[in-house]
């Protein structure tokens, strides 16, 4: 069992917030130590194109001077990442209407969208990727998914209908298992999950309204972990813990508002050692729990500084333990680093 030891804060030198205008201040973000020596470390913040090129060389600016600085891509209302097998940091944007692709080791950036003209994206809102890196994102409004390739490049839709119209009321949350050949998605407004080939025929359907275990009330995020399928059952403030084929195994969470419990909870991922991080949108927290459902850390508070939050939404953990939260209404992606026991060992 994990026990909390400290949560300390360590002062950090950054531009705090996520505007052009920042300014560099001495600010505090979490450290968690923990027994064994794990701990948390924050990483950094990013919100914008120009923060993954290349710094602009003599003529370069020389030419912004002359004929004005080009325009670039910033978060808007961002609420969703993910992080494909080369490390591209993938975000859903519904203010801006599309998809950024942030790629930091390669220095460059992508922006994707579809004119809605062209049965296109209207408000992309949760996003993962296959074991191809080809990206899978969720239309709430307009009731579909759209497929990119992983160079952004339009593939398909899944769910749509004759006319335009959507199959899907709200699809909220989705998973890939490649291997399986399945996409699971939840239906926020259905209160179900459904279970999709990869072509997009529906095998089975999971779960119905109702505050029993396997029942929903405004199911949204899920991820897939081993043989499991972990969904936020929204209104019924709660994570609900299923096997693939839809049977509870267990549940996390109760109603509340403050450490321990849920009210608004939206994003979630696991770290390598199966901690469930779950990101509490009204509270500006991200809680971890161990799978009996013990509290075992939190980290963040209302805040614009590093390592606070305003409206968290989405989280993803990467394989390296990379805990990235979009921090929504603040317009950015925090980056934390969780150190657990095996690495803590080896000093990695």
């Amino acid at each position: 069992m994990v026990a909390v030891c400290l949560l300390a804060l360590v002062p950090f030198a950054a531009a705090a917030g996520g505007g052009k205008n920042s300014k560099a201040q001495l600010v505090t973000v979490p450290e968690l130590l923990l027994e064994g020596g794990r701990k948390l470390e924050f990483e950094r913040s990013f919100w914008s194109e120009p923060e993954v090129k290349l710094k602009r060389g003599f003529w370069s600016r020389l030419v912004d001077l002359v004929a004005g600085a080009p325009d670039f891509h910033a978060l808007i209302n961002p609420y969703e990442v993910a992080e494909d097998s080369h490390g591209r940091i993938i975000v859903t944007d519904p203010g801006a209407g599309g998809v950024h692709i942030f790629d930091f080791e390669q220095q460059k950036y992508r922006f994707i969208y579809r004119e809605k003209d062209k049965e296109g994206l209207v408000t992309p809102q949760c996003v993962t990727v296959d074991s191809n890196d080809n990206i899978y994102v969720t239309d709430s409004e307009s009731g579909k998914i759209f497929v990119f390739s992983p160079d952004g490049k339009f593939e398909r839709t899944i769910g749509s209908l004759r006319g335009g119209e959507g199959y899907f009321k709200r699809p909220t949350g989705i998973a890939v298992d490649s291997g399986a050949g399945r996409i699971y998605v939840t239906d926020t407004l259905r209160n179900q999950i459904f279970v999709l080939d990869m072509k997009g025929s529906v095998l089975q359907t999971i779960g119905k309204r109702g505050t029993g275990n396997g029942e929903f009330n405004f199911p949204t995020e899920l991820r897939l972990y081993g043989e499991n399928l972990i969904v936020v059952d929204a209104m019924n403030f709660r994570v609900q813990v299923l096997d693939r084929s839809g049977s509870f195994l267990y549940a996390i969470g109760q109603i509340g508002e403050g450490q321990g419990h849920m009210f608004r909870p939206k994003g979630i991922g696991l770290d390598s050692e199966g901690h469930l991080y779950v990101a509490e949108a009204v509270s500006g927290l991200v809680q971890v729990f161990n799978q009996q459902g013990q509290l075992l850390y939190y980290f963040g508070q209302r805040g614009s500084g590093f390592g606070e939050f305003q409206l968290p939404t989405g989280l993803w953990i990467d394989r390296n333990d990379r805990v990235l939260v979009v921090d929504s209404y603040n317009r950015r992606v925090q980056v934390f680093h969780y150190y657990g026991l095996a690495k803590a060992a080896t000093g990695d």
